[in-house]
């Protein structure tokens, strides 16, 4: 019964993870997305979005090594990076956004690992 438990919790998981990724990418591909409360940096919600996925991306995917998860999600920032290029899309697209993905995913993935580890 808890396998069972398990597995469909981590499903719902899953779905938050793809979910997120999926917003992530449409609100960086909008030409004009919308502004957040107290309009905070475009690192701080590079960041924060990062973060999130890579938070949702270590409970979705707990057979998956830190540093897979890590270089799939960094990968994932720089094709929004590359695709923010694109002229009729009408973003910039800056380098600098790409390693605050990065740093913040490791940050928590690190810090969530460590804590795991703590925990077992």
């Amino acid at each position: 019964m808890t396998a069972g438990y398990n597995q469909h919790a981590r499903r719902w998981v899953q779905a938050l993870f793809w979910a997120a990724a999926l917003f992530a990418l449409v609100m960086a591909l909008l030409p004009h997305p919308p502004h957040f409360h107290g309009e905070p940096s475009d690192k701080v919600e590079h960041a924060t979005a990062f973060a999130t996925l890579g938070l949702l991306g270590t409970f979705a995917f707990p057979r998956l090594s830190w540093v897979r998860l890590l270089l799939g999600l960094s990968a994932f920032g720089a094709l929004i990076e590359v695709a923010q290029a694109i002229p009729f899309i009408h973003r910039d697209s800056d380098p600098l956004d790409w390693i605050a993905d990065t740093v913040a995913c490791a940050v928590v993935l690190i810090l969530l690992r460590w804590w795991i580890g703590r925990a077992r």
